[in-house]
């Protein structure tokens, strides 16, 4: 008897145990790095019931929304998607290295630039989500999905989220989109290091909240507008491989974006190719109904977001959701089980190519820890991006660089509101730092051989408060003065529009009283911002001997102007902007009209802009010779090559972007004036040359009518350092070529 009781005991730890190992996963096949993704991934999702579905698209954070909770049957841990990683891990838990913002980044006019802070920051995040992983926190930002990048076209100059963009070019946004994607995502071939998430689609560029909330705004465009500026950059996202794309708050064209079958799903996933998943802005499927009232109900809103193609709620701390009412959509016919399972597809597809359902020991990222988070190798590139992202915009009389031997001794000012200001020199979605590796301007000139004075001026950027005395009397008792202006988060960021182009408050007197008390000593202005500043008359005023566009470079501000302004080694200013400057308000159209007449570079038209696109000086020249192309008479399905020699001309080594413009002649409809088809920086030491080639692609000709065509007839290419044809121009020249595509007009889809 006891045998026998023993035997049935045996037997029946047996099943339980294999109960248990069935239990954390151990066998099921979704476990089993052997077998193809696929198969892991549909095993896994039949596995669920509906109600475990449902919970994983509806928890897409923040705060209480998330994580996406464990499946503890299947011994799945949670997993919160709300991470940011514009240029650094930004507010997650503990320090992070804090790259300069996008917009600066953008002004680098260097993919590989963009690809090496992208890789940087994905090494933080994985770091930093291992350490979470390893002591079980959940909570928002640990994750290693990021909602970045921006790539929305900085349509509007007092848009609030300039800032976040890469500026106003479909061509330049798309290259530095793809350079993030895959510096972000890494090149292992089996396991993405954090994956990107482009946002926000589509035709999405303010307003924030002037005159009207974007929460409820109806963005009304045409359809070329939409697809030769508003979807490009997209398009080249979805090819450099995101995993994700986020749809953004607005309408297009009376329906949600959120909801909109039309980029979604058939220009997303049906023209492009795209299998990753969509995640809603932040509340975006809310104001569905509540802000929009395109819906009546929760339920009607679940219906027509999942339907059109969103994966994922990402919401306003709301447990109760929108896709909370995906079950009783299902119930009702009006959402079916199979569209549940596509939708939810993507997001374990990510998970697990993440590595989260293999061994640790076959993922490589799995060994980073938090000794990578703000190496050297990272505080350097934070000043090497700063130092890249830098814009000369004027320096009368080679006032830069400045001999450190000529300084040493002399007296220093540094004034202006963000001479010493920390907080404003991050914009917004910031890393934050050890405050140990932040430098201010009055911090990294305070470390020259040089005495330095400090007076801020105004209480903080809004400047509604100002001490003339104290301005007048400090740059009266120096040699020098470095004007510190700008605008900062308190003036523009995310849910904050400008009024105007002005510097804010009393800032264009704190400049004008410095000019006056500095008497024609040197005096160079820096300027903080990401919106253009209507600075025309610091331009031309002979007392402001140089302006340094700094946008907003974050951590390394004050080491990195230092360099720039003693000229040291591989710190000749090479930026260039990266929107349009225009030269007042009157150049300004309304911020609701999304038509692209008069915006941008591509469309401005016979009016002449304070700075334009693609502007930016350097401490030496370039001169551009033997432009050629080939061949001068292609085929429509045929590609473009072409090379340009470019000499330094000048007396120091500096690079030079290289920038290739195209304009059609005889288009049948509508065009840009011309539009950047390629763009290439290089390093130049004096009297050097380098021969640089590129190609333009049919597609770059391609023209919109009701779908993309290639059409014969005469077209112009420009070589240079900067547009052709500019009222305000750097000394080097523009090349020009003609070329000609004969042959019967082509659909692009046919080449």
């Amino acid at each position: 008897m006891m045998s026998v009781t023993l035997s049935t005991a045996i037997v029946c730890l047996s099943i339980i145990f294999l109960q248990l190992s069935e239990c954390v996963g151990q066998d099921y096949p979704f476990m089993n790095p052997s077998l193809p993704w696929d198969v892991r991934v549909k095993d896994l999702i039949d596995r669920l019931s509906l109600e475990e579905m449902v919970l994983q698209m509806a928890r897409g954070g923040a705060m209480k929304n998330g994580p996406a909770p464990a499946i503890a049957h299947l011994g799945i841990k949670p997993y919160n998607w709300n991470t940011e990683c514009l240029r650094g891990d930004a507010q997650a838990p503990g320090y992070a290295t804090s790259y300069p913002q996008a917009l600066g980044l953008a002004a680098s006019f260097s993919p590989e630039l963009i690809l090496k802070v992208a890789n940087a920051t994905a090494t933080e995040v994985r770091a930093k989500h291992n350490y979470f992983m390893s002591v079980g926190n959940y909570d928002d930002h640990t994750g290693l999905s990021c909602f970045s990048p921006v790539i929305n076209i900085m349509r509007h100059p007092l848009w609030g989220r300039n800032q976040e963009t890469y500026g106003e070019d479909p061509y330049l946004a798309g290259l530095l989109a793809a350079a993030f994607v895959k510096g972000l995502q890494g090149d292992h071939p089996r396991y993405i290091k954090a994956n990107a998430g482009c946002k926000h689609f589509d035709v999405h560029g303010g307003p924030e909240n002037i005159p009207v909330s974007r929460f409820s705004f109806d963005a009304k465009v045409e359809e070329r507008d939409l697809r030769m500026t508003f979807l490009p950059q997209f398009q080249a996202c979805v090819e450099a491989g995101t995993y994700s794309i986020m749809c953004s708050y607005n309408r297009v064209n009376g329906i949600p974006a959120c909801a909109n079958k039309k980029l979604l799903t058939d220009i997303l996933r049906s023209e492009w190719g795209f299998n990753g998943y969509v995640v809603s802005d932040e509340g975006a499927i809310e104001f569905i109904m509540m802000a929009h009232q395109y819906t009546s109900s929760f339920l009607d809103t679940a219906i027509a977001s999942v339907n059109s193609g969103c994966n994922l709620e990402l919401t306003f701390s709301l447990l109760d959701n929108v896709f909370m009412r995906i079950k009783d959509a299902v119930h009702l016919g009006n959402i079916t089980l199979e569209t549940v399972k596509e939708r939810l597809y993507p997001l374990f597809y990510t998970r697990m190519r993440l590595g989260e359902f293999d061994p640790p020991d076959m993922n490589p990222y799995s060994a980073l820890d938090l000794s990578s988070v703000q190496s050297q190798e990272h505080r350097d590139l934070a000043v090497e991006a700063a130092i890249k992202s830098f814009v000369l915009l004027k320096n009368l009389g080679d006032t830069l660089p400045m001999d450190l031997q000529s300084v040493k001794g002399k007296k220093f000012g540094v004034i202006g509101p963000f001479a010493d200001n920390p907080s404003g020199l991050f914009g917004d979605y910031e890393p934050h730092p050890d405050p140990q590796y932040i430098s201010t301007p009055r911090d990294g000139i305070a470390k020259l051989p040089v005495q330095v004075s400090f007076a801020a001026g105004c209480s903080d950027p809004q400047c509604t408060t100002y001490s003339s005395e104290e301005i007048k009397a400090l740059v009266k008792s120096v040699d020098i003065t470095i004007v510190c202006l700008g605008t900062g988060i308190t003036v523009e960021m995310e849910s904050k529009d400008r009024v105007d182009l002005s510097l804010p408050g009393s800032q264009a007197t704190l400049l004008k009283d410095a000019v006056e008390s500095a008497a024609g000593r040197p005096l160079v202005l820096l300027l903080f911002n990401a919106g253009p500043l209507d600075i025309s008359w610091a331009q031309n005023s002979t007392g402001v001997h140089a302006i340094l566009e700094c946008f907003f470079p974050a951590q390394a501000t004050g080491t990195a102007i230092v360099k720039i302004l003693m000229g040291s080694e591989g710190a000749n200013p090479a930026g260039r902007l990266p929107a349009t400057w225009p030269a007042g308000m009157e150049q300004v159209p309304a911020m609701e009209n999304y038509t692209m007449h008069g915006r941008t570079y591509r469309y401005f038209g016979n009016q002449v802009p304070l700075y334009p696109f693609g502007y930016g000086l350097s401490y030496t020249t370039f001169q551009y010779s033997d432009l050629v192309v080939s061949p001068s008479i292609l085929r429509p399905c045929e590609t473009l090559d072409l090379s340009v020699q470019v000499k330094n001309s000048g007396l120091r080594t500096g690079d030079e972007v290289i920038q290739v413009y195209m304009s059609w002649s005889n288009a049948s409809v509508p065009v840009p004036r011309w539009q950047l088809v390629g763009v290439q920086r290089v390093t130049i030491p004096p009297s050097g040359s380098v021969k640089v080639s590129l190609s333009v692609l049919p597609r770059q000709r391609a023209v919109w009518t009701n779908h993309w065509i290639l059409e014969p007839g005469k077209f112009s290419i420009y070589a240079g350092g900067q547009q052709p044809f500019q009222v305000i121009k750097v000394p080097s020249n523009v090349l020009q070529a003609n070329f000609e595509v004969q042959g019967e007009e082509r659909p692009l889809s046919t080449c």
